[in-house]
């Protein structure tokens, strides 16, 4: 059966083109000859009437136009025919889809079949597709094109379209005579469309074809629902781990066991909300998307100019490379003419004084001559200067030499590095965005920030540093930032930075191209209170035997002596152990504090905390020697151990960390975050942070320990403040301790937070 489109001009050429279904549909509007109402324009029709339809019609024809884009298969680049839908989305007509897998080699056009499939095989193969709109291949599973869903929706809309834009067409009877009339109905069964009197005589009354529904007249018969590839049943519900519509039988299949399946209906109205959604905000964002086109378009101008401007300047370049290499060939060609023709004249001089050599001519005729003279003294006179020439001929003819090389070896040029140059030449690039080193980067009294630029990065003039701080309220409207430009080298200093806050940090490179990238960022927390500058005073509590501290006084160590070795050797008798203590150079009286430090995970046994000066002097000047490493050489208070039921305040907080653990006691492991099910542990280890820090709070008479790198807190607990607290760390066996040298000290380039403009 073949379909048929009236193309024919109307009879009625006063008349207007008929409208189709669609089209006068779409536009909102009835169709004003409908009904036998048809009445000739020049007969008084309103004309305001008239050109508001126009209007719309010309509204909608352009609109329609511009939606074909989308309605054209990316395979044969015409309107789709049956698609298909692809795992990546995308759609193609199912004869473009088997036609470009048989051109990869899949026989049977990838339903199913393909080279060396075998029934059964535990490993089939996979068949691939080459989407053209992602470019890139998609798996089709075994099954391949059998597989995929048929796209319904979409031939709706692209028939809609053919229907839309074929104003004054008709479609035809497929099963009348020639003239064949308009057609009324469709048929999904029989898959043809038909006049009123065909209907009726194909489908006669009291057989089965006359239980078939009619449809409207189209060209392209569709089944009524989507069916499952698989089973060929109506599809039900939707899979959302899977993305894809199932029946009722592959719900039950163990392919989607776990998985979570919904009903079409609940997926039909989710994604029906979003895309109304979606679509009402841009079409309630015109003017938005018009400005934005605006500035497309004069973005797409200014790239026009400016694209012919950088031809010019790089032919310019490059012509003015060319006059600089014209001039250096023409200054070198010069110096090659020079140095042939003083060669060629001494070469020329040289043949002279030969051919005067020869017989009976120059200088050797002369001679000849010469000696015929018979007057012995005119003879002398005469012969005395033809003499030394003749002996100077001799030695030539007897040393003969060219007077000049043949050979312009010297002339040769060597270009290879310029033209490795010339090969290397190219655009300027932006530096790429710069890696920040996390193992050097931290906030102290200040922030040191470092960076590096990637291997293959073109290098940076100089660096712009922006920064804000995360934890206050946010403002309405964009992001603000903190700048710093024009910051040279790869490392830099941010003074003044608020306590207890939590910054991010970003950096990026400038050369004669322009800005690049900026790195990823970084957060850093800076410290709860302002942090505490302070030496390590050898002058009393010490055991200088066993105590070095360095030259700085920023770093102690402690030295196993000789009651450790004895200690060794009595064993299993009893040991005696001495506790060493070093104490800071400065007492705290009021307001917060903070510090840190470092210790060795290889200590044996150390203590790091605060006290009360005159008690630390009291109590550990000339300390007697212990029995036990576990000894507590305060009696206040311990994380190792405490008795929770003195009422006054102890005089001492210390953190106890051995082995490269820190050692926390009963009323300490909540504060660590560690509780069991049945509540804090009697004590726990958790291991040691790269840096310990310490915040003493001197009005409120608490004192915090924290790990120095993530400000987690470890144990907090209270202090008697009444007097000067003063840092203090003790020893037992050996150890060492090492006082975070302050950020402020590094020679690098500083930045004052404070003097920072604030940039949208």
């Amino acid at each position: 059966m073949r379909s048929y489109i009236s193309s024919h001009p109307s009879p009625h050429p006063h008349r207007a083109p008929a409208l189709s279904p669609g089209f006068a549909a779409a536009a909102g509007i009835g169709h004003p000859w409908a009904g036998g109402h048809g009445r000739a324009m020049a007969e008084g029709e309103d004309m305001q009437t008239f050109t508001s339809i126009m209007d719309a019609l010309v509204r909608i024809s352009t609109s329609m136009k511009n939606m074909e884009k989308e309605l054209l298969c990316p395979v044969c680049q015409e309107m789709y025919k049956q698609p298909l839908v692809l795992p990546c989305t995308h759609n193609v007509c199912q004869a473009c889809a088997r036609e470009v897998l048989g051109q990869q080699g899949y026989v049977g056009h990838g339903f199913g079949t393909y080279p060396g499939r075998k029934r059964g095989a535990l490993h089939p193969q996979v068949i691939m597709f080459p989407c053209p709109a992602c470019q890139g291949d998609v798996e089709l599973g075994e099954r391949g094109l059998a597989g995929l869903f048929r796209n319904l929706t979409l031939e709706r809309v692209v028939e809609r379209y053919r229907q839309s834009v074929s104003v004054g067409g008709a479609i035809l009877c497929q099963l009348c005579k020639p003239p064949p009339l308009e057609a009324t109905k469709g048929c999904t069964e029989c898959r043809a469309t038909f006049c009123n009197e065909c209907f009726k005589l194909f489908h006669p009354w009291g057989t089965q074809k006359a239980q078939h529904e009619p449809t409207l007249p189209t060209l392209s018969f569709r089944p009524k629902g989507l069916m499952c590839p698989d089973h060929k049943e109506e599809v039900t519900h939707y899979c959302k781990t899977c993305q894809r519509l199932v029946c009722q039988l592959c719900r039950v299949r163990r392919t989607h066991s776990g998985h979570k399946i919904t009903p079409v209906l609940s997926a039909y109205q989710a994604l029906k909300d979003k895309l109304t959604k979606s679509l009402t905000y841009i079409l309630g964002n015109q003017d938005t998307v018009q400005t934005q086109i605006c500035e497309l378009e004069e973005t797409v101008r200014h790239t026009e100019v400016s694209g012919q401007q950088a031809k010019e300047e790089v032919s310019q370049l490059v012509r003015g490379l060319g006059a600089v290499l014209e001039e250096k060939r023409a200054s070198l060609l010069q110096a090659i003419e020079e140095c042939q023709q003083e060669r060629l004249a001494r070469l020329s001089t040289q043949i002279q004084e030969h051919r005067s050599l020869l017989d009976g001519s120059g200088l050797v005729g002369y001679a000849q001559e010469v000696l015929k003279e018979t007057d012995q003294p005119c003879f002398v006179q005469a012969a005395k200067q033809l003499h030394n020439r003749i002996t100077r001929a001799t030695e030539a003819l007897q040393m003969f030499r060219p007077a000049a090389s043949s050979s312009f070896r010297h002339c040769q040029l060597d270009v290879g590095r310029e033209m490795k140059l010339l090969t290397e030449l190219n655009f300027l690039r932006v530096p790429e965005a710069p890696v920040i080193d996390t193992q050097r980067t931290f906030a102290y009294d200040q922030i040191f920030l470092c960076w590096r630029l990637p291997p293959h990065s073109p290098p940076a003039w100089h660096y712009t540093i922006e920064f804000r701080r995360t934890d206050v309220p946010a403002q309405p409207g964009p992001t603000r930032w903190q700048r710093r430009e024009e910051v040279r080298g790869t490392s830099a200093l941010l003074e003044n930075p608020d306590t207890g806050s939590v910054y991010v940090l970003r950096v990026r490179g400038c050369n004669k191209a322009g800005y690049g990238e900026y790195s990823e960022d970084v957060h850093l927390h800076t410290p709860p209170a302002p942090v505490l500058h302070f030496f390590l005073d050898g002058r009393w509590g010490t055991s200088r035997e066993r105590l070095a501290i360095s030259k700085d006084q920023r770093a102690v160590r402690s030295v196993p002596g000789l009651p450790l070795l004895l200690a060794a050797e009595r064993l299993l008798t009893g040991c005696h152990l001495s506790v060493d203590v070093v104490l800071g150079d400065v007492a705290v009286t009021q307001g917060r504090s903070y510090w840190a430090c470092a210790v060795d995970p290889a200590s044996y046994l150390v203590k790091v905390g605060v006290g009360l000066e005159s008690k630390l002097q009291e109590s550990f000047q000339g300390a007697p020697d212990v029995i036990s490493p576990r000894y507590d050489p305060d009696s206040g208070h311990d994380s190792g151990a405490e008795d929770a039921t003195v009422e006054a305040l102890p005089p001492f907080a210390f953190l106890t960390i051995g082995m490269g653990k820190i050692l926390l006691g009963a009323g300490a492991s909540s504060n660590a975050g560690l509780t069991g099910r049945d509540g804090p542990a009697a004590s726990c280890t958790v291991p040691l942070p790269p840096r310990l820090g310490i915040c003493l709070d001197y009005e409120r008479g608490r004192v915090s320990f924290l790990d120095a790198v993530s400000f987690r807190g470890l144990l907090e607990c209270p202090l008697d403040c009444s007097g000067p607290v003063c840092p203090a760390f003790c020893f037992i066996g050996g150890g060492a301790v090492q006082l975070q040298e302050p950020v402020g000290t590094k020679p690098e380039r500083k930045v004052t937070i404070g003097g920072f403009a604030k940039l949208d």
